[in-house]
């Protein structure tokens, strides 16, 4: 992978930081953006990869990121990652203002991002002979549940927009691969929905056996963008074995069942 440049969004925690972490291991160049500068830096000396302090959600920072990539080279991948959830309310008594950030973050911040990178990736593929976008949604994108209200909706959009820029593209060597994990145990994801509260956030994954880390989705995306230039991964559904849906999850350990006399 030598000489190829991805850029990651949220990458200071979670599948985003495991993201980076995973392509530096296949050869990547790799630009980390997130908020936070601090965690930036210290990705940078854990990795190698270089950090970008920006806040999707403010368009002039995205400006910025865009120019701060044009000056530095050509960008052959870009993982949408930063998004989120806020609240486990129902439609009638959720939030306002998490409903705002919600979209703000998962649908207007990947929307952004791509129409900055845009050009930049166009560049990547005539170098490499593709260039691809990865947009993590979720299976909250695909399956509505109860409590899901504003995520749903967002991660709904995200999916439709994914699915809207494939065909914009058509004809074009770029890839976008919609990377669609169902339950995660990461270190905020939780506790950023549920206000900082640790026990709720706890309780989620409380005697479930084996929900995936950040470093199994990282591992997966570093999978697609790896393929051969003609492969096209468009959705990858990844989710923990005790896992059938977003509202049916198995608690203590998975056994077989006895099945009937042969």
């Amino acid at each position: 992978m030598d000489g190829l440049r991805a850029v990651v969004t949220g990458a200071s925690s979670g599948i985003g930081r495991a993201t980076v972490r995973a392509l530096r291991d296949a050869g990547w160049d790799v630009v980390g953006v997130a908020r936070r500068e601090e965690r930036l830096r210290e990705l940078e000396a854990e990795t190698g990869a270089s950090g970008f302090a920006a806040d999707i959600t403010d368009p002039a920072d995205v400006r910025a990121l865009a120019e701060h990539l044009d000056a530095t080279g050509p960008v052959h991948a870009l993982v949408n990652n930063a998004g989120g959830a806020k609240g486990l309310a129902s439609v009638e008594d959720s939030d306002d203002e998490d409903w705002e950030w919600m979209f703000r973050v998962n649908v207007l911040g990947t929307k952004r991002v791509t129409s900055a990178v845009l050009p930049l990736l166009r560049a990547g593929a005539e170098q490499r002979g593709v260039a691809d976008i990865v947009n993590v949604t979720s299976i909250a994108g695909h399956v509505a549940y109860v409590g899901g209200g504003g995520y749903n909706a967002a991660k709904f959009a995200q999916h439709a927009m994914t699915a809207v820029l494939r065909l914009e593209l058509n004809g074009e060597p770029i890839r976008v691969i919609e990377v669609a994990p169902g339950m995660v145990k990461t270190d905020e994801f939780a506790l950023v929905r549920f206000g900082g509260d640790r026990a709720r956030a706890d309780a989620v994954y409380a005697d479930v056996p084996e929900p995936l880390v950040a470093e199994d989705v990282a591992e997966v995306i570093a999978d697609a963008i790896g393929k051969p230039r003609h492969v096209d991964l468009d959705l990858i559904v990844v989710k923990p074995v005790a896992q059938s849906a977003p509202h049916l999850v198995a608690k203590g350990p998975l056994a077989v069942r006895a099945g009937r006399a042969r």
